[in-house]
């Protein structure tokens, strides 16, 4: 299992730089958070895209959207100590809470993550 951030999604999505590593194989066991889902539905219908095509043309892409949990909220809260002085998201957090809940392997195209140390394996796509 593997956790996607939002713009792991919105790379492939948009064709962005790093998505050529996006492959179905690669999709075939990846999750995301309920909030960084929203963030991909709010990029989406920014863009035009109407709510329920954004909804499920994204959703066709993830195994599973898992709920963001008062456990994760408390640990999302907690991260603010280790990534303020990246300029880290809630979503972020979110995403990052989701993996080290899960013990899973993190993926992101967001260069800030490089190197961070939180408790799970982050993977930068480009």
């Amino acid at each position: 299992m593997k956790v996607l951030d939002a713009s792991v999604l919105m790379a492939l999505l948009y064709g962005e730089t790093g998505s050529e590593a996006i492959t179905r194989f690669f999709l075939s066991d990846a999750v995301m958070s309920t909030v960084n889902f929203a963030e991909v539905q709010a990029s989406m219908v920014t863009r035009g895209v109407g709510p329920d095509e954004a909804w499920q043309q994204s959703g066709s892409y993830i195994q599973s959207v898992e709920p963001f949990t008062p456990a994760q909220a408390k640990l999302a809260g907690s991260l603010i100590v280790q990534t303020r002085s990246r300029g880290l998201s809630l979503g972020d957090r979110a995403c990052l809470a989701l993996a080290i809940t899960l013990d899973a392997p993190v993926y992101t195209a967001d260069q800030a993550w490089r190197d961070l140390q939180v408790g799970c394996r982050i993977h930068v796509i480009r």
